[in-house]
């Protein structure tokens, strides 16, 4: 039981770093890895062999579940991105997390032979924005930069 407590102590310490500048995917991967690893200790007869296994199949799902909410919240800047007025706010909610985002891009501008544009993303929930640059490519797909 000792050996299944210290290896639970060492994924929450690995995943309370990892988590600090993570995406949706990696966020749900060590969520997955950690109730996929609580579960296992509790229903396997061997604790140590369960946590494993569990961890393993939980960050597996929980990196798929994290990265589809990813893709919903990635394909909603890209339309802004790619259509939006400049200074106009575009509104969306993920219908995975409920939460909700507004995206408001800058004009574009040329630099490095390439596209620009700023772009300013707001979590309506907690009310953080952030300001990320994009790219846009020769195929008209948009790169975050930040």
């Amino acid at each position: 039981m000792r050996k299944v407590l210290t290896a639970m102590l060492l994924i929450c310490f690995l995943a309370a770093g990892y988590g600090c500048a993570a995406n949706r995917a990696q966020q749900g991967a060590t969520v997955g890895g950690l109730a996929g690893a609580t579960i296992g200790a509790l229903t396997f007869k061997d604790k140590l062999l369960g946590a494993a296994v569990g961890a393993g199949v939980g960050t597996l799902f929980g990196y798929i579940v994290g990265n589809e909410w990813d893709k919903h919240d990635e394909a909603q800047v890209q339309q802004t991105l790619e259509t939006g007025k400049s200074d106009q706010p575009h509104a969306w909610t993920n219908p995975d997390t409920g939460t909700s985002y507004t995206a408001t891009p800058s004009p574009p501008y040329m630099a490095e032979q390439k596209v620009y544009r700023d772009v300013y993303i707001k979590d309506q929930k907690d009310g953080d924005t952030i300001m990320a640059k994009a790219w846009r490519d020769d195929k008209g797909v948009w790169h975050l930069k930040q």
